[in-house]
C-alpha cells in the first residue's frame, strides 16, 4: 500500500534527536518504521508514523523542517532472497528505479516488512500486486 512517510531534516548537534522524539511524544504520535541515515552536518529521520498529518503539523509547529513523502509499505517474506524475489527483481524488471529502503521484522512469524522509495508509486504497487 502507499503510504506517507515524513522525512525530518535534524542537525547534527547534541540534544536535536531527543527534541524531535518529545514532540512526537508529547503529542501521542507513534512510529511504525524508522531510518536515520547522518552526515557531519545534519541527519534525515524517515518515519512512517500513526498520524502522519499531525506528525507534519506539530514538526513545523516545533521549527524542524519536515518533508512528507508517498512510499510504499509491503509485506514480505523473511527468508533468504525475499527481498530479491519479491522487491528488487520484479521493480527492476519493469523498469523502476528503487531509490531507498528499509526494513523491519513483522510480528508474524515468517513475515517482514519493507519501506520503499521509489520513482513511480502507483505503478510499483501494480507490479508488486501481481
Amino acid at each position: 500500500m502507499i503510504v506517507k512517510q515524513v522525512s525530518v531534516f535534524v542537525e547534527n548537534q547534541k540534544g536535536r534527536l531527543v527534541a524531535m522524539l518529545e514532540v512526537l511524544k508529547a503529542n501521542n504520535i507513534n512510529m511504525h518504521a524508522l531510518s536515520v541515515a547522518e552526515t557531519t552536518d545534519f541527519g534525515i529521520v524517515r518515519m512512517i508514523l500513526s498520524d502522519s498529518d499531525k506528525g507534519v503539523e506539530v514538526l513545523k509547529k516545533a521549527n524542524f523542517t519536515v518533508k512528507e513523502t508517498d512510499v510504499l509499505q509491503r509485506e514480505m517474506p523473511d527468508i533468504p532472497g525475499g527481498l530479491l524475489e519479491t522487491i528488487a527483481k520484479p521493480l527492476n524488471e519493469a523498469g523502476i528505479n528503487l531509490e531507498y529502503f528499509y526494513a523491519f521484522i513483522d510480528p508474524a512469524p515468517g513475515k517482514a516488512t519493507i519501506v520503499v522509495k521509489v520513482d513511480n508509486p502507483k505503478k510499483a504497487e501494480e507490479i508488486l500486486d501481481k
